[in-house]
């Protein structure tokens, strides 16, 4: 690169040279050559003449590569120079006119230094597009640096050493801090990019803040005026133009919302009271639990050995063959195993359960059997069942906190109603315990009939009840035929002395009577069946009355089963949307599941699934409506769909889907599915879709209707109708 500076001549001019491929340095001279230096410029201006034929001033700079030592350093360059002004002394000495010539490379030198400076201020400007040229824009300031200080110093009688030191330092802190200017250039380009990004969150945030207040005001407004209203009613010496009828309703707002955020900050005081004792609670109980599994452990073990024993016994006894027929200790051992394998555990002893190789109990809490009694194939499917559900009651980790969230929720609810929320949504999803499943279904059950109950006597039920008791009406008899019918492997309903029977036969009249448009209808029975055995009876008539007018919609029990068929195309419909390769499976093979699927709505999966699933499936059904059929129908698909995928004919498939759904028995995932991976999953879509397929079914069935008709009339008008003859008459 050529030089920056203008020169006077080829051999006078001075010259910086710049590489721009590698890491440069500027060589700096030692601090006592350039004191040499300057003392060789005082004798040059003590001696007149002598400096006439001398046009270069200061030190020619050279700028070389770091890591390349080969390079002459600047203290090579000062000797020179000296060794120059030394061999020219006796020329000087001879001439008398060099007070004139010092003056002139005096000027030179500033014109230089201000181009240089010029110069530098252009370099300066176009720094933003020649990035690559910073360092060496910072060495030629050095250099103008250097000539100032020379320059400055000639008249001067000497130069310290430790401005030399500083002036090296100051240029030093110069360089890094240019280095660190371009770096705090560059963060703080994208410091303000994001400083905008964080503006335009922020005008978000404000519109949507402006709107919610708005609407918060709005609704202050609306709140405002009826109790100007309420209060206009209920003090009629306050006429509406009174003027403390505005500020004294409002201040009752005000009193009424801090007496509801006192109370709520009370609640949460409690919660958080009850909280930490049932944490502590928790600990102590996991620290016994612990002591009592080492405890089960060790009687376990002992058992196991017991058994072994018996084995063994038993191996060793098969050596020799038997060969009379007289019962030997063989055959005692394999009855006793095969007794102990099949028999349940006893109510009366449950103290034993260590010792007994026995887990499973009769009946499950809900008075459901276990295992039966008259089918000898299923007994050993059943028992292994019961097992499975039982291990996976005894491993369920979280049913202790499930229990700890519901009691604190009763605890936050002990001086007010309970109302709808997203907590409450989400602990009902999660299932309700067992000892709160009857107060929660009462208070699902009034609050969906709270308008009926609201138009009619208080002893509706009673009245309905005595009315069906004093007269009899046509669906008298199919109820009565259908009550041992309805859960025979429940103790509760099992046989006609059983206290359920007559509980059940109370309710289907009572009901019959209210709704004589259906009266009863199969299916009805399980209903009422799974309600009263947490609801009473009173409850469960108005638990079925939820059910059949409003969840269920219009026709859908009665005689046309029309809303049930409408269902079914409907869920054939979200098949397709939400299990595509199982719907394409079914159609693949012309399996109709709908078959199976139209019991399930009915009764709502009653006898269909396992009493532990049925139960939770039925939480939330109280609570959410009939949307949760379709979900909890979607995941029973799915939760077996790699199942089903692998079944290659149509036989097969239609015989698992028959009994798949007794081998579900983790409540919790199928939970999970429901409501996690079949989202989203609105309403109004089952709404519309219902309308849709309504129109369709009910014009196919007016066709049905003109076709019955047509064919009725076609055979009444018949010219063969009543010509038939018996074989005697036509033997002669």
């Amino acid at each position: 690169m050529s030089s920056f500076r203008p020169g006077r001549g080829h051999s006078e001019s001075r010259r910086t040279v710049f590489y721009t491929n590698e890491e440069w340095e500027l060589l700096d001279p030692p601090p006592k050559d350039l004191e040499e230096s300057l003392i060789q410029e005082e004798r040059k201006k003590q001696m007149p003449e002598g400096s006439k034929g001398v046009t270069s001033s200061g030190f020619p700079f050279e700028f070389g590569r770091n890591p390349y030592k080969g390079k002459r350093p600047l203290r090579d360059i000062i000797g020179s120079y000296k060794n120059r002004h030394s061999s020219g002394d006796p020329l000087i000495e001879g001439t008398p006119s060099g007070g004139g010539s010092l003056a002139k490379p005096v000027c030179e030198m500033q014109l230089q230094i201000q181009s240089q400076q010029e110069e530098l201020e252009q370099l300066k400007k176009d720094l933003s597009s020649q990035k690559e040229l910073i360092r060496l824009l910072q060495q030629t300031v050095r250099s103008s640096q250097y000539d100032k200080y020379f320059t400055s110093h000639q008249i001067s009688q000497g130069v310290p050493r430790d401005t030399l030191e500083l002036l090296h330092q100051k240029d030093e802190q110069i360089l890094g801090l240019s280095g660190q200017l371009e770096r705090f250039g560059l963060e703080k380009e994208s410091l303000q990019q994001e400083v905008r990004t964080l503006k335009s969150k922020v005008g978000e945030l404000n519109e949507r803040l402006g709107m919610l207040m708005e609407t918060i005001q709005a609704k202050d407004e609306v709140i405002i005026k009826l109790s100007e209203c309420e209060g206009s009613v209920t003090s009629p010496t306050m006429g509406p133009s009174s003027p403390l009828a505005t500020p004294a309703s409002r201040d009752q707002l005000e009193l009424d919302r801090l007496k509801d955020s006192l109370q709520g900050y009370k609640s949460q005081n409690k919660f958080l009271n009850k909280e930490i004792l049932e944490l502590s609670a928790l600990r102590r109980n996991a620290e016994r639990r612990e002591r009592d599994l080492m405890a089960k452990y060790s009687s376990l073990e002992a058992k196991l050995c017991q058994v072994e024993s018996k084995y063994l016994i038993l191996l060793q006894e098969m050596k020799t063959p038997v060969c009379s027929e007289e019962q030997g200790p063989t055959r005692d051992v394999i009855a006793q195993l095969l007794e102990d394998a099949l028999q349940v555990e006893s109510q009366e002893q449950p103290e034993q359960a260590f010792i007994k190789p026995h887990l499973v109990s009769e009946f499950d809490i809900y008075g459901f059997r276990t295992v039966p009694d008259d089918d000898e194939e299923e007994k050993l499917v059943a028992k292994v069942r019961a097992l499975d559900l039982k291990t996976l009651y005894l491993t369920e980790n979280q049913e202790v906190s499930t229990g700890v969230k519901w009691e604190n929720y009763f605890a936050s609810t002990m001086n007010r109603e309970m109302v709808c929320s997203p907590e409450l949504k989400n602990l009902i999803r999660a299932g309700i315990p067992h000892e709160h499943r009857s107060k929660v279904w009462k208070w699902c059950v009034d609050r969906h009939t709270r308008k009926f109950k609201d138009s009619v006597d208080p002893g509706y039920f009673q009245s309905l009840l005595q009315k069906a008791l004093e007269k009899q009406n046509p669906a008298s008899k199919q109820i009565e035929l259908d009550l041992l019918r309805t859960l025979p492997n429940n103790k509760h309903y099992s046989s006609p002395t059983s206290e359920g029977i007559q509980k059940l036969r109370n309710v289907l009249l009572a009901f019959s009577w209210r709704n004589p448009d259906i009266g009863y209808c199969q299916g009805l029975n399980r209903l009422v069946a799974v309600a009263l055995l947490y609801l009473e009876q009173e409850d469960a008539f108005w638990c079925l009355v939820t059910i059949v007018e409003v969840f269920m919609p219009r026709d859908y029990y009665t005689k046309t089963l029309l809303g049930s068929q409408v269902d079914q195309r409907v869920f054939r419909d979200l098949m397709s949307e939400k299990l595509p390769r199982l719907h394409t499976h079914f159609e693949q093979y012309k399996v109709d599941y709908t078959l199976i699927t139209f019991n399930w709505f009915l009764v709502v999966f009653v006898d269909s699934v396992v009493s532990d699933v049925l139960f939770k499936i039925w939480d939330s059904f109280l609570y959410e409506g009939p949307k949760v059929i379709f979900r909890f129908a979607l995941a029973l698909f799915k939760y077996k769909e790699e199942e089903i995928l692998k079944l290659q004919d149509s036989m097969s498939i239609f015989k698992y889907l028959r009994y798949f759904t007794r081998t579900i028995l983790d409540a919790r995932k199928l939970i999970s599915i429901s409501f996690g991976d079949l989202n989203p999953f609105p309403l109004r879509q089952i709404r519309n879709r219902r309308a849709y397929h309504l129109e369709k079914v009910r014009l196919e069935l007016t066709e049905l209707e003109a076709i019955r008709e047509d064919f009725l009339r076609e055979r009444d008008t018949s010219p063969d109708k009543g010509e038939l003859v018996s074989d005697e008459e036509e033997d002669t």
